[in-house]
């Protein structure tokens, strides 16, 4: 049966003005978010993923724009919305979970002040005692107990705040939670129990989940599928299973392999990717991970590949996997 989209990304690039030049942090993305899925952004520090994220909700500011694209959400174009519409759109439709959650709550606002004023900005006719109600709900549906609401943020760990911050998400039912390294600042312990969470949520609430990480050990556990960013490039994207089996990419390939596992043999070293990322105001020509790849070809300095699509739903940024032009 044919997977249900939720969210078409078509072309999508963002960039940024500086007194260096212009930077391509997002260039010419395009995939698709399944209605009800989990999805894994990873990728190095700098490729784009948390620009990424946010350009999904519009949420880039100058000297960055969103400079070409479209983002077609439940079959309407969210590029075309006025503030009004975003405004509505971003909280109902769309949430997004913020790495840092103390910087992202009032620090003089009580927790219930945080869910109801959210209620009550999207559904003006809901009186207090009504949202009050929800936010209880709500909070003890994460592990919270109601008697926290009166809290304020700093009175609370980092993993209650982390789960508030979802809750805020997930107060008015949005389609789509775009968590932006949620679990960061968590300890194991308590990044295993939000992460449960997240999983209860998504069954329960049939919400998508795009998780942007570092964390390719929790993508592996989590997610559904997995894409992969360098350098502002969609560089892979498939099945959990599939890609982490037998990824395609060279740099998907030593990514994976630059994750320490028990399993390796205890004398055995740890893969350390060559080079470094590329400056984005000059980024190489062709493929942009060329200079650090150990397949590279000719072919790879002079043009960039596409993004082929090489078994159903599996798509790859590459030259070894598609047919090189005869000039």
């Amino acid at each position: 049966m044919a997977k249900e989209k939720l969210v078409q990304i078509r072309d999508l690039s963002v960039t940024y003005q500086t007194r260096i030049g212009t930077v391509s942090a997002v260039d010419h993305m395009s995939f698709d978010i399944y209605k009800g899925e989990i999805l894994g952004l990873v990728g190095e520090s700098g490729c784009g993923k948390s620009t990424f994220g946010k350009a999904l909700l519009r949420m880039i500011d100058p000297p960055g724009e969103i400079s070409s694209g479209e983002i077609i959400f439940d079959n309407e174009n969210i590029m075309e919305y006025d503030d009004k519409q975003m405004r509505d759109f971003r909280g109902r439709r769309a949430s997004m979970i913020f790495q840092d959650p103390m910087t992202s709550l009032n620090p003089v606002q009580r927790i219930d002040e945080h869910l109801i004023e959210t209620i009550q900005v999207h559904e003006p006719h809901t009186e207090r005692e009504p949202a009050l109600q929800r936010s209880k709900q709500m909070i003890e549906r994460l592990g919270i107990g109601e008697d926290r609401l009166i809290s304020y943020p700093h009175q609370l760990s980092g993993g209650m705040r982390q789960r508030v911050m979802t809750g805020i998400g997930l107060i008015l039912n949005a389609d789509l939670i775009i968590a932006d390294e949620a679990t960061t600042s968590l300890d194991v312990i308590v990044e295993a129990k939000l992460a449960d969470q997240l999983r209860e949520i998504r069954e329960e609430f049939g919400v998508s989940l795009l998780m942007i990480t570092h964390n390719i050990a929790l993508v592996a556990e989590m997610a559904d599928r997995i894409a992969v960013m360098y350098a502002g490039h969609l560089i892979e994207i498939g099945d959990i299973y599939d890609v982490f089996e037998n990824p395609k990419h060279p740099y998907t390939q030593g990514l994976l392999a630059s994750v320490p596992n028990i399993r390796f043999d205890t004398e055995e070293q740890l893969y350390k990717m060559p080079g470094e990322p590329p400056n984005l105001t000059h980024p190489p020509t062709g493929c942009r991970f060329h200079p650090r790849c150990p397949h590279a070809m000719p072919i790879c300095s002079q043009r960039e590949p596409s993004l082929l699509e090489i078994e159903e739903g599996w798509m790859v940024h590459c030259w070894l996997y598609q047919e090189q032009p005869n000039e």
